[in-house]
């Protein structure tokens, strides 16, 4: 049989389906009541503005989530020589000998500690190991940073790792952290660090969930991208060839006439990555560290970082460094620094203008705050299940810290100090060896007294 005559058939077959689609549609498009679908548009329009700016919000939050977990740990057979600089400023002798303990058992080619003249216990502590790698100094210190240029101009090894007096090494941190120095271009090696003794304060607890979170979600993807904006001074690496022609920038840095205190970890990134050189992370290099048990101490560490994102971050935009690294850092960046403004704008509006202040309304607004924390929380809930219990106390502190607190510290962003160390105190605020005693140890202590 010849094909035209099929061909035909089919042709008036469709002619026929598409009719009768059309006809369907015509009778639908006749039926629909535009005055509901107008009411419709009348009721969810006034939400379109915030379900804009939350789709971008969580469009960024998924993206950088899915890169950090994409991201792979570096692993290379690269070891080459290392020195250890550590400043002191009055640190609990207890805390300080525990934390060496942890750093001299992996065998660094030398541990200069650099101690404040007055911490005389420490230095005699020290001295009665008699271990030849370890040397401690007296110093005059006039803020970390000086500290950090006196141990650093003692160190003759290729590697630098910075370590916080408060902060353990987990087995294998010196070996992770040297593998990624194979590629001449990296120049600073981030670790990934926690609190240590976490369930001995609620306040530590929630710092451990945050921190979490930054090392998970956050810090891999702009790490794979070879830009991360902050090594975190608590331990961090660099290639001494890239820090000794940039070390005076970062002793002597200035901000709006005054000289910085603090922020020297923010600091010394930025002028290594200005410099062309690459900062990564490395999953595989864990750290503890010291973090404060009272709320009080807490919410002055978070004053004293925010003072420190907002100076080194303004620095960065404003000398042009920032145009210069990868997309996924120069977002991270500007949302940290506009988190304020785009946080208070939501809330101001769905306070004043779309909440029902009513039992039930409030109980729904609450439960869509804490759903959205809980599902960003994910990463450190499936390390940590139980601290769902504690989740209306996590929300709590992420809106202290994105709303009072950075705009605090954004007015007083040029106001120097540390803020948790005193020169007539010994540990830091809330840090010292007595805050590491849970609740259990306390009670049974109480008991053994009493008996």
């Amino acid at each position: 049989m010849h094909p035209f005559p099929l061909a035909a058939t089919t042709g008036s077959t469709l002619d026929v389906g598409l009719d009768v689609l059309g006809s369907q549609l015509s009778a639908w498009t006749s039926s629909l009541d535009w005055t509901d679908v107008s009411a419709f548009w009348a009721e969810v329009s006034p939400y379109f503005p915030v379900a804009v700016a939350g789709a971008i919000v969580w469009g960024l939050w998924l993206y950088r989530f899915i890169l950090s977990h994409r991201a792979k740990p570096i692993v290379t057979n690269y070891r080459t020589t290392t020195s250890v600089v550590v400043p002191s400023f009055h640190e609990d002798p207890d805390i300080l000998m525990s934390a060496l303990e942890s750093w001299r058992s992996q065998h660094p080619d030398e541990i200069i500690i650099v101690l404040d003249v007055e911490d005389l216990d420490a230095y005699a502590r020290i001295e009665a190991l008699q271990d030849p790698t370890i040397k401690p100094i007296l110093f005059h210190h006039v803020g970390k940073r000086s500290a950090l240029g006196a141990g650093i101009r003692l160190a003759k090894y290729d590697i630098l790792v910075l370590t916080d007096s408060d902060t353990w090494w987990q087995p294998d941190l010196l070996q992770n952290v040297q593998m990624p120095f194979i590629d001449p271009l990296v120049g600073a090696v981030g670790t990934h660090q926690t609190v240590y003794k976490r369930e001995t304060s609620v306040w530590r607890r929630v710092a451990d969930w945050l921190v979490n979170l930054r090392y998970l979600d956050y810090v891999p993807a702009m790490g794979a991208a070879g830009a991360v904006p902050c090594i975190s001074g608590r331990t961090a690496v660099y290639r001494r060839s890239a820090v000794m022609p940039v070390l005076e920038h970062l002793e002597n840095e200035y901000f709006l006439g005054k000289r910085c205190i603090s922020g020297d970890d923010g600091r010394l990134t930025w002028l290594v990555l200005a410099s062309g050189y690459k900062t990564v992370h490395q999953s595989t290099a864990r750290a503890l560290s010291m973090f404060p048990a009272s709320f009080r101490a807490f919410v002055k560490q978070r004053i004293r970082w925010s003072r420190n994102s907002y100076r080194c971050y303004l620095t960065a935009i404003g000398t042009g460094w920032l145009w210069r690294v990868p997309f996924i850092t120069k977002i991270t960046v500007l949302q940290i620094l506009l988190t304020p403004v785009t946080m208070g704008l939501t809330m101001f509006y769905l306070i004043f203008n779309r909440l029902d202040f009513t039992v039930l309304g409030v109980a729904a607004a609450l439960c869509w705050l804490l759903l959205g924390r809980g599902i960003r929380g994910i990463s450190h809930l499936r390390r940590h299940p139980q601290d769902i219990l504690i989740l209306p106390v996590l929300a709590f502190a992420v809106i202290l810290v994105a709303l009072p607190i950075k705009l605090y510290a954004f007015a007083t962003m040029n106001k120097q100090g540390w803020l948790t160390r005193h020169a007539d105190q010994i540990g830091g605020d809330g840090q010292d060896a007595v805050s590491l005693e849970s609740k259990t140890d306390d009670a049974r202590n109480e008991q053994e007294a009493v008996a």
